[in-house]
């Protein structure tokens, strides 16, 4: 293990975000009308088409292409209007990533669907979604500049059991924004984060997936094993 030197970390308005699937190729963009079924799963919380409102959830007219959280009348979660600002935009791969798992994409959201684990049923959807948008024939399968959005990482980095006791040391500067009560007052909790979620999160700061510079520098200090510890602290930390 690394040695319990000091380290300064500022997590401060920072979404981890572990972003998902890797982009969807022309192939894979689905078919329609199963998407319309699979829907149906939405319907609860979102309208689509004509005369569509918003509701629990925001309305899904136009998605393509959207900035996250840019429908003035329409309330988000802090994590999404962060992600906003950050510069995130609504395309296949990145509604791909937020359908699989939304919690793991954005740590705070409030949506409360627990994700779409079938990559084919999400590529169904998404060709769904498309046909709501303006000159869908028009959108690409994936932005030219699309990177990949996953971090590469050997499996014996995922393996690593890190040591609560050095994550703690570790987490002091942290705590000085995310509030160690797991309470959001504008800054997302990572208090009982799912431990891979965490360094897979870490992970594509310091891989500099996320475009975040300053949790690029941050995680970009950190070694795997810090990561780690960090990552099972904050899974065991009691709220």
């Amino acid at each position: 293990m690394a040695g319990r030197r000091g380290i300064h970390l500022s997590l401060g308005l920072v979404l981890l975000l572990a972003w998902g699937p890797s982009p969807l190729s022309a192939a894979e963009i689905g078919d329609a009308e199963k998407g319309a079924a699979i829907w149906d799963e939405c319907s609860g919380c979102h309208e689509i088409g004509p005369g569509a409102k918003n509701a629990i959830g925001p309305k899904l007219n136009g998605i393509f292409g959207r900035k996250a959280a840019s429908l003035e009348e329409f309330r988000y979660s802090r994590s999404l209007e962060r992600a906003g600002r950050d510069g995130l935009i609504w395309t296949l791969e990145t509604l791909d990533a937020y359908i699989d798992n939304p919690r793991t994409f954005a740590s705070g959201t409030r949506m409360s669907y627990p994700g779409l684990k079938d990559a084919g049923k999400r590529a169904d959807l998404l060709a769904f979604l498309r046909d709501f948008s303006d000159r869908p024939r028009d959108i690409p399968e994936a932005e030219p500049t699309a990177r990949r959005s996953v971090p590469e990482l050997p499996p014996d980095v995922l393996a690593l059991k890190g040591d609560p006791e050095f994550g703690e040391y570790l987490a002091s500067e942290c705590q000085t924004c995310h509030q160690a009560s797991g309470a959001d007052a504008g800054i997302p909790s990572i208090t009982l984060w799912p431990e891979e979620d965490f360094v897979l999160a870490m992970h594509a700061y310091k891989q500099k997936l996320r475009p975040h510079p300053v949790m690029q520098m941050m995680a970009g200090r950190l070694t795997e094993e810090e990561i780690a510890a960090l990552a099972a602290y904050f899974a065991t930390l009691e709220e």
